[in-house]
């Protein structure tokens, strides 16, 4: 039986070992420092409270942002994330590109649609464990400070020095739960939905599967539509992830729960919109990154 390709267009039985995870991490550094500037919105309307809430919306938080503390308020704790979107990427499609190796049937060599969720959803786990959880946990930590202005931390190095400090390195994976779920979720989704995107964008022509555009723009919607599935992950997980979440909450569920009943299910989306367009951002630039770094470093690799 014929059994169809559902594997990324760009991703080939020869792409597997180390060198993926160099091109991964290179593909992560470049994608974070475009995007930061939204992802630190994004953190900063989750973090606020919905009952006194500090920004308006999108371009308020940034113009306030950078009314006091100009344009590199937007980047404020940006290095770690920048290294650790490198890392996360890294390990995303280092772990990816690998299991498609071990899923591929043994016969035709293609990659089952079944089979692209389950490397997918590694990847997704891989990632959240190895990189995201402690990058995200600085990030919000670093970001919550400046929004309240305790000036507990003058940056990113100085946030984990201090946080292993006084919290030992579990200090740095405290929401790793929520992490986990939606990172996992995530990649599970994102992956066989850019696949179905990019094949009906091209109609299967094979001489658009290293295209930067096609793939960059079957990666935004595919990002875009994973994070209506993943956002109340990712607003519980920023809570949990806040300067103050020790003292309010005792775990995952409590926080979950907390937020349900003291501000309502809306709650769960706050941020959504800078999420999405950051996300489909993020995505996109990935997978149109990807196949170019690639194609570069296969010529000296």
């Amino acid at each position: 039986a014929c059994v169809r390709e559902f594997c990324m267009a760009f991703v080939t039985k020869k792409d597997s070992g180390c060198k993926t995870v160099v091109k991964g991490f290179l593909t992560g550094g470049t994608q974070a420092a475009l995007t930061y500037p939204t992802e630190y919105v994004k953190t900063q309307l989750q973090l606020q409270s919905k009952a006194n809430p500090e920004y308006n919306g999108i371009i308020d938080c940034a113009k306030k942002t950078m009314r006091q503390h100009g344009v590199k308020g937007l980047y404020r704790g940006a290095g770690v994330r920048i290294v650790g979107a490198g890392f996360q990427q890294m390990f995303r499609w280092g772990a990816y590109t690998n299991l498609t190796q071990v899923f591929r049937d043994e016969k035709t060599g293609k990659l089952s649609q079944a089979n692209n969720i389950i490397c997918g959803l590694g990847a997704g786990i891989c990632e959240a464990v190895c990189a995201v959880t402690p990058v995200e946990t600085v990030k919000t930590r670093v970001t919550d400070d400046l929004r309240r202005g305790t000036r507990n931390y003058n940056g990113s190095t100085d946030a984990i020095v201090k946080i292993l400090k006084s919290e030992g390195p579990l200090g740095l994976y405290r929401g790793a739960f929520p992490t986990i779920l939606k990172q996992g979720t995530n990649q599970a989704v994102r992956m066989p939905l850019q696949v179905q995107i990019f094949s009906i964008m091209s109609f299967g022509d094979d001489s658009k599967k290293q295209s930067p555009i096609y793939n960059g723009a079957a990666g935004f919607l595919a990002g875009c539509g994973s994070v209506l599935l993943t956002q109340p992950q990712d607003c519980v997980k920023s809570r949990m992830q806040g300067e103050a979440a020790k003292e309010l909450y005792s775990g995952t569920v409590d926080c979950a729960m907390k937020i349900l009943r003291n501000e309502g299910p809306a709650a769960f989306f706050a941020g959504a919109i800078p999420r999405m367009v950051q996300v489909g951002m993020a995505n996109g630039i990935s997978f149109a990154l990807f196949p170019v770094i690639s194609q570069l470093l296969n010529k000296v690799m």
